[in-house]
C-alpha cells in the first residue's frame, strides 16, 4: 500500500537544523542519565529502594483523603489511584521510615483513618535500597551494551559506518525519551527501561530499511552526488517509514488513551519512541553516514 507516491523532498539539506535540534535533545538526555546515576531524578522504588503496596476497598476512596492520612502519620508516598475496583496503588520511598514494616504502618493507618471503610491487600513488594542500586546500573549497562549490539549487527550486515550511525541513532532515541521523563518529572523506572529497548529495537528495524536503499543505490554506480542518492534512497523508502510509523502510533496511542493509568507512562514513552525513532531513521542516521562517505572522500582525494 502506498500511500505516499513518489517523493523529492531535501531531507539531507536539512541537517544543520535537524542536528541542532538532536544536538539539544542529546545533552538534555545526558544530563538525565548523570542525574540519574547520582540517585537525583524521579526514580521509581525499582531504582531506589521502598515498598509498593496495591490496596481493594469495599468503598471508593479519593486520592486527596489517602494522601492526607498518610502525610499525618508521617508517610510521604505515591499513590496511583486505580479506578477499575476502587483499588490504590501506594508507593513509599526508602527514606520514609527509617526502621520497622513500612507495609504494616500503611496497613494501620488505613485501618485507623478509614475503619468503616475495610480492605484488602492485593500486592505487596518490597526492595531494599542494595537491590535499588542495583538495578539502576545494570540499567545502565543494559543500555550500553544494546548500543554495542547494535554497531556489531549493522557493522556485519552492513558496514562499520552504517554501524556506529545507527547506534548514535538509537542512542538519541533512549536521550530523547529520557529528556522528556526528566524534563516532565515523571517516574523513572523498570517499565520505562522496557519502554526503551522497545523503542531501540523500533528505531533499529527502521533504519536498517532505510540503510538497504542507501546501499543498494550506492552499488548501482548513478553519477548522482551522494547527497541526492540518499536523499532518494530515503524518499524511496518514505511510504514504508509513514506507513509503519503510523500504524504502530495508533497502537501505542490506544494504549495511552485507554491503558489505565498503571501502564500510562509505559505507554508515554512509547508513543515518544514511535515519533522519535522515525525522526532518527530519517534525520540522524542517514545524514551521519553521509558525512562519513564524504569524509572518506575527501581523504582519497
Amino acid at each position: 500500500m502506498q500511500i505516499i507516491k513518489k517523493t523529492h523532498f531535501d531531507f539531507i539539506g536539512k541537517k544543520k537544523i535537524t542536528f541542532t535540534i538532536s544536538t539539544i535533545i542529546a545533552i538534555i538526555g545526558i544530563v538525565a542519565i548523570v542525574q540519574i546515576a547520582r540517585g537525583s531524578a524521579n526514580l521509581g522504588i525499582d531504582f531506589t529502594g521502598g515498598t509498593a503496596l496495591q490496596l481493594m476497598f469495599e468503598k471508593p476512596v479519593s486520592l486527596q483523603e489517602a494522601r492526607k492520612a498518610l502525610t499525618k502519620n508521617g508517610l510521604d508516598v505515591s499513590l496511583q489511584e486505580i479506578t477499575d475496583g476502587n483499588k490504590l496503588l501506594i508507593r513509599v520511598g526508602k527514606t520514609t521510615l527509617a526502621t520497622g514494616n513500612v507495609a504494616a504502618a500503611v496497613e494501620n493507618v488505613f485501618k485507623k483513618e478509614f475503619s468503616t471503610n475495610p480492605f484488602i491487600v492485593e500486592s505487596s513488594t518490597e526492595i531494599g535500597p542494595s537491590i535499588g542500586e542495583k538495578l539502576r546500573k545494570d540499567t545502565l549497562i543494559a543500555i550500553v551494551v544494546a548500543m554495542i549490539g547494535i554497531i556489531i549487527y549493522i557493522a556485519w550486515r552492513f558496514d562499520l559506518k552504517f554501524g556506529i550511525a545507527a547506534a548514535l541513532a538509537t542512542f538519541h532515541d533512549v536521550l530523547a525519551i529520557l529528556a522528556i521523563f526528566y524534563l516532565l518529572d515523571k517516574e523513572i523506572n523498570l517499565l520505562l527501561v522496557t519502554a526503551i529497548l522497545t523503542i531501540a529495537g523500533y528505531s533499529l528495524t527502521d533504519t536498517v530499511v532505510v540503510f538497504d536503499r542507501i546501499r543498494e543505490n550506492l552499488h548501482k554506480n548513478t553519477k548522482d552526488s551522494l547527497a541526492s542518492l540518499f536523499n532518494s534512497s530515503i524518499n524511496e523508502t518514505l511510504s514504508r517509514t509513514f506507513i509503519t510509523g503510523l500504524t504502530t502510533l495508533f497502537a501505542t496511542l490506544s494504549l495511552y488513551l485507554l491503558g489505565g493509568t498503571v501502564i500510562h507512562d509505559f505507554s508515554f514513552a512509547l508513543v515518544v519512541g514511535i515519533v522519535v525513532g522515525t525522526y532518527s531513521s530519517v534525520f540522524v542516521a542517514s545524514p551521519l553516514v553521509l558525512l562519513w562517505e564524504n569524509r572518506a572522500l575527501r581523504a582519497k582525494a
